[in-house]
């Protein structure tokens, strides 16, 4: 395990960000700074699974996070190809404010080229079919780690049906208990179990 990867499951704000930059100063590829990151937050949801942590540390984690891709993703832009893969809609579902496995998520998915619209936490129907019409996006991720969200993406993938944007949109959902019967459920085209499949989904559904 590395030094970042130990810092960051360890809540060491301080060292991350040491850590961090000493790394992006040696030439360290940024993507593989990025995937020590996430094993750290990795450790965090493990820790917090069996009661080690609790909500405090995992929010505290995600701010650390926050805070060292605000350093890193500079480094993961340049390093990219120029050209952008595609663009993506995100956003946590009304109703929920969960938005540590959803920056996960938008992390990795602009690490990797994607030009992606995060919209944040609680966010109604409405609000993802302006973004959608507004840039065009192929591809809408729906966030939601509360069980009572899946009504939710189905609503909101019916409102896609009304606006006439379902056949135009494909949608992935993540987070909690979310698998193919909540898939089936909703009426969305596939889910993703963490960031990494979200990636392998964009790569499925966007261009």
């Amino acid at each position: 395990m590395s030094e970042l990867t130990t810092a960051m499951a360890d809540l060491e704000d301080k060292d991350v960000k040491r850590f961090l930059e000493e790394k992006l100063s040696e030439g360290t590829d940024p993507f593989q700074v990025l995937q020590e990151l996430k094993d750290g937050m990795d450790i965090v949801g493990e820790r917090f699974s069996t009661g080690e942590y609790f909500l405090v540390e995992l929010v505290m984690s995600a701010d650390i996070f926050k805070r060292a891709m605000e350093v890193l993703e500079p480094a993961l832009l340049k390093s990219q190809q120029k050209e952008e893969k595609g663009k993506i809609v995100i956003g946590t579902v009304k109703g929920d404010i969960h938005y540590i496995g959803k920056n996960l998520v938008v992390a990795f998915l602009k690490s990797n080229g994607y030009d992606v619209y995060d919209l944040g936490e609680d966010v109604p129907p409405d609000r993802f079919i302006e973004k959608l019409r507004e840039t065009g996006a192929p591809l809408l991720a729906l966030s939601g780690l509360i069980t009572t969200t899946h009504d939710v993406m189905k609503d909101t993938i019916e409102a896609l049906k009304v606006a006439g944007l379902r056949d135009k949109v494909k949608v992935i959902i993540g987070g909690g208990d979310i698998d193919q019967s909540i898939v089936d459920y909703t009426g969305a085209d596939a889910y993703g179990s963490d960031a990494m499949s979200a990636v392998d989904l964009a790569k499925r559904f966007v261009g």
